[in-house]
Protein backbone atom coordinates (compact mmCIF):
# COMPACT_ATOMS: atom_id res chain seq x y z
CA UNK A 1 0.00 0.00 0.00
CA UNK A 2 2.39 2.57 1.11
CA UNK A 3 4.57 1.32 -2.30
CA UNK A 4 1.46 2.22 -4.40
CA UNK A 5 1.13 5.51 -2.76
CA UNK A 6 4.81 6.92 -3.41
CA UNK A 7 5.14 5.56 -6.67
CA UNK A 8 1.51 7.56 -7.51
CA UNK A 9 2.52 10.63 -5.81
CA UNK A 10 6.26 10.27 -7.81
CA UNK A 11 3.77 10.14 -10.82
CA UNK A 12 1.95 13.51 -9.68
CA UNK A 13 5.12 15.24 -8.90
CA UNK A 14 6.74 14.38 -12.30
CA UNK A 15 3.76 15.04 -14.58
CA UNK A 16 3.76 19.11 -12.36
CA UNK A 17 7.29 19.09 -13.54
CA UNK A 18 6.89 18.25 -17.46
CA UNK A 19 3.73 20.12 -17.11
CA UNK A 20 6.04 23.49 -15.73
CA UNK A 21 8.44 23.03 -18.58
CA UNK A 22 6.69 23.73 -21.58
CA UNK A 23 4.09 27.27 -22.63
CA UNK A 24 0.50 27.05 -21.42
CA UNK A 25 -2.09 26.41 -24.75
CA UNK A 26 -5.68 27.06 -24.54
CA UNK A 27 -8.03 26.71 -28.26
CA UNK A 28 -10.49 28.97 -28.69
CA UNK A 29 -13.63 28.95 -31.07
CA UNK A 30 -12.52 32.27 -32.66
CA UNK A 31 -11.16 33.02 -35.96
CA UNK A 32 -6.89 33.57 -35.45
CA UNK A 33 -7.58 37.34 -37.02
CA UNK A 34 -10.02 38.02 -34.10
CA UNK A 35 -7.82 35.76 -31.90
CA UNK A 36 -5.12 38.57 -32.76
CA UNK A 37 -6.80 41.27 -32.45
CA UNK A 38 -8.17 40.65 -28.64
CA UNK A 39 -4.74 39.39 -27.78
CA UNK A 40 -2.85 42.57 -28.76
CA UNK A 41 -5.79 44.37 -26.88
CA UNK A 42 -5.46 42.34 -23.76
CA UNK A 43 -1.70 42.65 -23.78
CA UNK A 44 -2.12 46.38 -23.61
CA UNK A 45 -4.44 46.61 -21.03
CA UNK A 46 -1.79 43.94 -18.92
CA UNK A 47 0.73 46.61 -19.41
CA UNK A 48 2.71 44.74 -22.08
CA UNK A 49 3.84 46.88 -24.71
CA UNK A 50 4.81 44.22 -27.90
CA UNK A 51 8.38 44.41 -29.20
CA UNK A 52 8.02 42.04 -32.03
CA UNK A 53 5.24 40.60 -33.93
CA UNK A 54 5.04 38.70 -37.36
CA UNK A 55 1.19 38.09 -37.95
CA UNK A 56 1.36 35.57 -40.74
CA UNK A 57 3.49 33.21 -38.97
CA UNK A 58 1.41 33.85 -36.06
CA UNK A 59 3.79 34.57 -32.96
CA UNK A 60 4.53 38.02 -31.32
CA UNK A 61 6.98 39.06 -28.32
CA UNK A 62 6.58 41.64 -25.64
CA UNK A 63 8.69 43.66 -24.30
CA UNK A 64 10.74 42.59 -21.07
CA UNK A 65 9.56 43.75 -17.36
CA UNK A 66 11.11 43.89 -14.68
CA UNK A 67 10.07 41.31 -11.84
CA UNK A 68 12.68 42.52 -8.99
CA UNK A 69 16.09 44.32 -8.67
CA UNK A 70 16.87 47.77 -9.30
CA UNK A 71 17.13 50.34 -12.47
CA UNK A 72 19.50 53.15 -12.20
CA UNK A 73 19.34 53.99 -15.94
CA UNK A 74 22.80 53.30 -16.94
CA UNK A 75 23.10 50.79 -14.28
CA UNK A 76 20.50 47.90 -13.67
CA UNK A 77 20.70 44.92 -12.14
CA UNK A 78 17.64 42.14 -11.88
CA UNK A 79 15.80 39.44 -12.77
CA UNK A 80 13.24 40.53 -16.17
CA UNK A 81 10.66 38.01 -17.78
CA UNK A 82 9.31 38.90 -21.44
CA UNK A 83 6.47 36.61 -23.28
CA UNK A 84 6.15 35.02 -26.34
CA UNK A 85 2.74 34.01 -27.65
CA UNK A 86 1.91 31.39 -30.71
CA UNK A 87 -1.12 31.82 -32.48
CA UNK A 88 -1.89 28.40 -34.51
CA UNK A 89 -5.19 28.28 -36.91
CA UNK A 90 -7.16 24.78 -36.82
CA UNK A 91 -9.83 25.19 -38.81
CA UNK A 92 -11.10 28.94 -39.72
CA UNK A 93 -13.31 28.94 -36.62
CA UNK A 94 -10.32 27.67 -33.88
CA UNK A 95 -7.29 29.29 -33.16
CA UNK A 96 -4.84 27.27 -30.51
CA UNK A 97 -2.84 30.23 -28.44
CA UNK A 98 0.13 29.24 -26.60
CA UNK A 99 1.67 31.26 -23.99
CA UNK A 100 5.19 30.90 -23.14
CA UNK A 101 7.55 33.25 -20.60
CA UNK A 102 10.96 33.16 -20.26
CA UNK A 103 12.59 34.44 -17.29
CA UNK A 104 16.41 36.51 -17.52
CA UNK A 105 18.87 37.80 -15.12
CA UNK A 106 20.13 41.60 -16.50
CA UNK A 107 23.06 43.35 -16.01
CA UNK A 108 23.25 46.88 -17.69
CA UNK A 109 26.18 48.87 -17.15
CA UNK A 110 26.74 52.03 -19.85
CA UNK A 111 23.97 50.81 -21.82
CA UNK A 112 25.00 47.28 -22.51
CA UNK A 113 22.57 44.87 -21.05
CA UNK A 114 24.56 41.69 -20.04
CA UNK A 115 21.57 38.60 -19.92
CA UNK A 116 22.09 35.57 -18.40
CA UNK A 117 18.84 32.85 -18.54
CA UNK A 118 16.95 31.94 -15.27
CA UNK A 119 14.86 29.32 -14.59
CA UNK A 120 11.29 29.74 -13.11
CA UNK A 121 8.40 27.28 -12.37
CA UNK A 122 5.92 29.24 -11.51
CA UNK A 123 3.31 29.92 -14.66
CA UNK A 124 0.95 32.25 -12.75
CA UNK A 125 1.97 35.07 -15.18
CA UNK A 126 1.00 32.71 -18.11
CA UNK A 127 -2.07 31.06 -16.68
CA UNK A 128 -3.36 34.77 -15.98
CA UNK A 129 -2.69 35.70 -19.49
CA UNK A 130 -4.97 33.27 -21.15
CA UNK A 131 -7.33 33.93 -18.58
CA UNK A 132 -7.66 37.18 -19.66
CA UNK A 133 -7.46 36.41 -23.28
CA UNK A 134 -10.66 33.70 -22.41
CA UNK A 135 -12.24 36.04 -20.84
CA UNK A 136 -11.94 38.89 -23.78
CA UNK A 137 -13.04 36.32 -26.79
Amino acid sequence: MRVLAAVTLLQLVLAGLVAAAGPLSQTFGVSADHAWTTTERVLKVLGWDIDKADREIGWLTTDSRRVEGQDYGVYAKGVRHRLRINFKAEGAKKTRISVERTVFKRERILWVDKDEPATSADQAVEKDVLAAIRKSL
